[in-house]
């Protein structure tokens, strides 16, 4: 791809690091968290025992010869069963966690089938949607309603951006500018994406999601302006097909968060029947891809999935998941050019994510200087205070 050395692979065995406290708090959590959310019964139970205990205290096992795609992930890394959770490479370690609980509650039908197709997750997505912050949220779009363009665009992008902090996005002022959000991003390619997608253009825009609720809804949103604005002839919208990394959004989650906006009244109300009708007549689509679910960079996505994202004028990727695979999972030095990781996507892309893990590039000297002197042992790459919008056009 470029010259650049390679950066080393984030793995957790590194006392103190993100990764680590994934491996050794979030996911042990995250079982008990899961169990308490249904009423699974003793085989799920024992389980999520065994689960807990092997992440733990043992070390990385294959899945059982009954599994579906068993082939596919030992194609994957099964040059890291029998290794510690620890010691495989991190987005390969989080991934397979992810395929093993959906194995412990019978997701694929593991067991007596009786959990076959119940999604794991879908309690906490669900909450989401009904709490006063998303009720203030859908509110306000009826005041971004009535903002300039250029104000009601800049209110919806950041909306996008900041995912579950999406009221920032919202909050227009007289004057235009957003309480906040602007001073911190790190880095700002707003007006490039918006260059991407010129009114009546004809673009195809793909937009790789991450989270559903509150996330989803705000990409939604900006999805039908792409659409209503003519600044899109038409959106594919890229999801998971199956339940992955907690919040991560499928169609089912689309499903409800059009739902929630017809529901909620107003302008907000008006989007969602656009969105329906988009979906309707094809301008909206939504595709889920296995390979969305896979533990490897997209560097290595297959050809039919290279080709669809080809046949497209702009990808848009949003979160940090997307962002690990996007430019590598790896302690990139931060002034990395993003250009330069991204240079393999076959169209011009987009990267909007909230700063919650390790991983950054295409970062000024000066402003990862003025990071690293504000937030020590640079907690700011971890924080979630900090975002950007990186564009390669």
């Amino acid at each position: 791809m470029s010259d650049t050395p390679q950066a080393p692979v984030i793995h957790g065995n590194v006392p103190g690091s993100f990764a680590r406290s994934v491996l050794a708090e979030r996911h042990p959590a995250l079982i008990e968290k899961v169990r308490a959310a249904f009423p699974y019964g003793p085989e799920q139970h024992r389980a999520l025992d065994a689960l807990l205990r092997n992440t733990a205290e043992g070390v990385i096992e294959p899945l059982g010869e009954g599994a579906h795609d068993r082939e596919r992930w030992d194609s994957w890394g099964s040059e890291w069963f029998g290794a510690s959770w620890f010691d495989a490479p991190f987005l390969w370690a989080e991934s397979y966690f992810y395929r093993q609980l959906l194995g412990a509650v019978g997701y694929f039908g593991e067991g007596d089938g009786a959990w076959q197709g119940i999604d794991p997750f879908r309690p906490f997505k669900q909450a989401e949607l009904d709490t006063p912050e998303t009720d203030a949220e859908l509110d306000a779009v009826d005041r971004l309603a009535s903002a300039t363009v250029a104000e009601r665009e800049r209110g919806l992008l950041l909306g996008a951006l900041w995912g579950n902090r999406a009221d920032l996005g919202f909050r227009v002022t007289a004057d235009g500018s957003e309480p906040g959000a602007d001073t911190q991003l790190v880095a700002d390619d707003s007006e490039a994406f918006w260059a991407a997608v010129p009114q009546g253009g004809g673009a195809t825009v793909s937009l790789v999601a991450d989270n559903a609720g509150r996330e989803l809804l705000a990409d939604l949103l900006l999805v039908d302006h792409l659409l209503d604005d003519e600044r899109a002839a038409r959106v594919i919208l890229q999801l998971k097909p199956y339940p992955y990394y907690v919040s991560d959004a499928m169609t089912a989650d689309v499903v409800d968060c059009v739902r929630r906006l017809t529901r909620a009244g107003g302008a907000a109300a008006e989007a969602g029947g656009r969105i329906r009708a988009a979906m309707g007549d094809g301008r909206l689509a939504v595709r889920a891809h296995s390979f969305s679910c896979a533990p490897l960079p997209y560097t290595e996505m297959p050809d039919d999935l290279r080709a669809e994202f080809a046949a497209t004028t702009l990808t848009v990727l949003k979160g940090d998941l997307n962002y690990r695979r996007l430019v590598g999972d790896r302690l990139w030095e931060p002034t990395t050019p993003f250009a330069e990781r991204t240079a393999y996507w076959p169209t011009p892309v987009v990267a909007l994510r909230t700063l919650k893990c390790d991983v950054i590039t295409g970062i000024e000297p000066s402003t990862r200087d003025a990071l690293d002197a504000a937030e020590p042992h640079q907690k700011w790459r971890i924080s979630g205070a900090h975002a950007l919008v990186q564009a390669r056009t």
